[in-house]
């Protein structure tokens, strides 16, 4: 069997760190005074052990709902005798100024912070513990982390504990005493997002070795002083600075560059336009150019070789060839040229072996990985575009598609933006065209990313789509190893009164797949959620509109599924009004069969159980079931669920019938014709995962009508569907039930018959297993 998309498993390392910090203290770790987490004495990690658990922790805590901070974890690593850090990954408001503090003392190679905005100036100080060791420093998006909290200096305020950890800076005082003097061995450096008050320049100064540096949405006051690494800058991002002809005539001054990033936002306005020859300098200058990104410039003039001799031949990579004029001059193909948003990206002829843009699946998902972590707004976007190619075309690339989104939703958890385009592809890329390619391990990350979704965003939008992408998945099946989440998450959904329609009716028709067929467990445990009392609220909204709608029919569908066999749930249906809600429907709505068989299947699991159904034994509601046997709703559905609810009521004998209207032997007479008009072969929307409630109405002569009744059911089912229900009969004991229902003489003689008919069948398909009578248009979303 070949390997589907993306089923390659957890290394055992990523398996054992995850169980250790989801374990801390029965691993790593004791309980110490207030609480604090310590680590055991006899606890020694190299950098590779303790670099995985730090950024694995990051993980968890930003893409895992249930895994709780440990407010003291940094502490851990707080002594490098026994803990050794070399490459920490923190990101978002997770990340505080103690943290930073608790780790102070290790040898930081590398630190990358993005988007730290719980970070204050406290935390540049503690980056001048890093500057002998730091190489790789990333402040991408930390817009806080140079101001300083309550205006206090960072030369004071050493020690104190008094600053608001859990907030944002509130009180804006630049930090002006920091620069990266001492900072030595720094040699790539991410300042993207600098505030505009901070001079990049003064800040910079310092720096003689770096070789990358990222001044990504930056506003520079000057340029000359980019000049001061001209010799040895390798790497320069510029997306989003403000571009000149003297900030041109710098960059290419920088004779080592290999990256060169001068890409803008297109709905940002910008006075610069790109020209031929502004191309054509950074290309003839930049001899050593691998990576060369000018995504949403503008051209001024014509770039482009004319179009009848564009067209000619196969597309090629070859700069001779190219139909972009100035890369014409290129001495090698591109490994990366970023053309997003540019007329440009449409050519043939594009030297280059990686191209961003919108042209073809290939360029947008090019996009989608390369501006994912830095550039949301960009992302946003392609995966749109990549919407719209897995909705209307055909994805090629499915497991690289389904990776890049589920990474962008991970990193973006609070972005709605990304949410809604992401949860929207994912709906198209996990539908059935697709659902072949995929492994067990990919759809289950698609499933976790979109219920971090539902629990992240209360909007409409997100909501829909997040729901509609859960029903492309096998459900409950699919669905089982997030059961208990994936029940809570819908319904909070269904607690607003006045919830978007759609995503309601969405939600119920979710919330019955997840109670049929589980085990009882689940569905007591999903009790007690409040999941019946989320029906009931549902259904007395409906009632109130007067309208009975695939919201009504699926809420009385999802409690028939849920009283199936759990006595629990069927004690909070009546706890919760539920009888007087079946009444008012039933009178409401007096010609919706489907809604009378939903209702009925569901007093059929509450007169199962014997303590609730002196509840149902009322003139009132025995009239109701009499009447309804009648009933030619849903063929024999509706008449036979009210036969089964009065057989198991008149099984207690008549010492319990205490009412004078109307008379026992009246309804029972009702019964047995009603059984005798029903055609035996009927097919049926029931579903029965155990004879057991069945079988308890055989060895009696309390009630022949009851006994009757079970007889026909088990007769009906093991006739039209004797593949599914013989060997569940045989299992459950039947066979011998059945022949002592032919040895009680209480027992009628059509009992009796159907009785043997039962276990000839039985016999039958002993012999010739293969029969299966072609039974397969069971309803199995019914009862189970």
């Amino acid at each position: 069997m070949t390997a589907k998309a993306g089923d390659n498993p957890d290394t055992l390392m990523t398996l054992a760190t995850v169980f250790c910090l989801r374990n801390l203290r029965k691993t790593m770790c004791y309980q110490g005074f207030g609480n604090e987490l310590c680590l055991r004495s006899d606890i020694f990690l190299p950098s590779e052990i303790c670099d995985k658990l730090v950024n694995t922790y990051m993980e968890l805590l930003h893409t895992h709902s249930n895994f709780e901070p440990e407010e003291s974890f940094f502490q851990l690593f707080s002594d490098p005798r026994s803990t050794r850090l070399t490459r920490v990954q923190l990101r978002e408001d997770l990340v505080h100024d103690r943290d930073l503090e608790a780790i102070r003392k290790q040898d930081l190679i590398e630190l990358h912070l993005t988007y730290c905005n719980s970070l204050s100036s406290r935390s540049l100080r503690t980056l001048t513990w890093f500057q002998e060791t730091l190489v790789s420093l990333c402040l991408f998006g930390c817009n806080h982390i140079f101001y300083r909290k309550g205006g206090a200096p960072l030369a004071c305020n050493e020690d104190s504990e008094e600053d608001d950890e859990e907030g944002h800076v509130s009180k804006r005082a630049l930090e002006t005493n920091f620069n990266f003097q001492g900072f030595n061995r720094l040699r790539l450096l991410n300042l993207g997002g600098l505030p505009d008050e901070v001079n990049a320049e003064t800040l910079l100064k310092p720096l003689k070795s770096l070789t990358s540096l990222d001044l990504s949405n930056v506003q520079l006051l000057g340029t000359a002083f980019l000049s001061q690494w001209k010799d040895r800058l390798a790497s320069l991002v510029l997306y989003n600075v403000d571009l000149s002809e003297e900030l041109i005539c710098t960059v290419v001054e920088l004779v080592n560059l290999r990256h060169l990033d001068i890409s803008r936002e297109s709905r940002r306005t910008s006075k610069f336009k790109m020209t031929k020859r502004i191309l054509t300098a950074i290309v003839q200058r930049l001899v050593n150019l691998v990576s060369l990104d000018i995504s949403g410039q503008i051209m001024l003039d014509n770039c482009t070789v004319q179009q009848f001799e564009e067209a000619m031949g196969h597309p090629s990579i070859e700069p001779c060839k190219s139909s972009i004029y100035p890369f014409q001059d290129l001495k090698r193909p591109l490994q990366f040229l970023g053309l997003y948003e540019t007329t440009l990206c449409n050519v043939t002829h594009i030297p280059a072996y990686k191209v961003t843009g919108s042209k073809n699946e290939d360029q947008v998902l090019n996009a989608i990985e390369a501006y994912t972590e830095f550039r949301p707004e960009l992302a946003h976007r392609a995966i749109n575009q990549l919407f719209d190619i897995a909705r209307i075309q055909h994805c090629s690339q499915l497991l690289r598609a389904l990776q890049l989104v589920i990474a962008a939703l991970k990193c973006h958890k609070y972005d709605k933006s990304i949410q809604v385009t992401g949860s929207a592809a994912l709906f198209y890329l996990t539908n059935t065209e697709y659902r072949s390619d995929q492994s067990v391990r990919l759809r289950r990350a698609v499933i976790q990313v979109v219920l971090n979704g539902m629990e992240q965003y209360q909007e409409v939008t997100v909501q829909r789509n997040c729901c509609l992408t859960l029903c492309n998945f096998s459900i409950p099946e699919e669905l089982e190893f997030q059961y208990s989440r994936v029940n809570q998450l819908l319904l909070q959904i269904l607690e607003p009164a006045r919830q978007d329609e759609s995503i309601q009716r969405i939600a119920v028709h979710l919330c019955n797949a997840l109670v049929c067929q589980v085990d009882n467990h689940h569905k007591e445990a999903v009790g007690k959620m409040g999941f019946v009392k989320t029906m009931l609220n549902l259904i007395q909204k409906k009632l109130q509109d007067r309208m009975c709608d695939q919201v009504m029919e699926f809420s009385w569908s999802a409690l028939w599924n849920i009283t199936d066999e759990t006595p629990d749930n069927c004690q909070m249906f009546l706890n919760s009004r539920g009888m007087n809600l079946f009444l008012e429907c039933l009178q409401e709505f007096p010609d919706k069969q489907e809604l009378h068989r939903n209702m009925l299947g569901l007093l059929g699991n509450v007169a199962e159980v014997k303590a609730l159904r002196p509840q149902l034994l009322t003139p009132q509601f025995i009239v109701v079931f009499s009447n309804l046997l009648d009933s030619k709703a849903d063929g024999i559905e509706v008449s036979y669920n009210a036969c089964g609810v009065l057989s198991h009521v008149m099984f207690d004998g008549p010492e319990v019938w205490s009412m004078e209207e109307p008379k026992r032997d009246s309804v029972m007479e009702k019964m047995w014709e009603a059984i005798q008009s029903w055609d035996v072969s009927s097919r049926r929307n029931i579903n029965y995962r155990s004879f057991e409630p069945i079988l308890r109405l055989l060895p009696q002569s309390i009630s022949p009508v009851s006994q009757h009744w079970a007889t026909w059911a088990l007769y009906n089912l093991v006739s039209v569907y004797p593949s599914k229900y013989c060997p569940l009969l045989i299992k459950e004991g039947g066979m011998s039930l059945l022949e002592n229902v032919l040895e009680l003489e209480s027992s009628h003689s059509e009992t009796k018959d159907m009785a043997r008919k039962v276990i000839e069948q039985c016999e039958s398909f002993k012999e010739d297993p293969m029969e299966t009578n072609q039974g397969l248009d069971v309803n199995y979303e019914q009862r189970g």
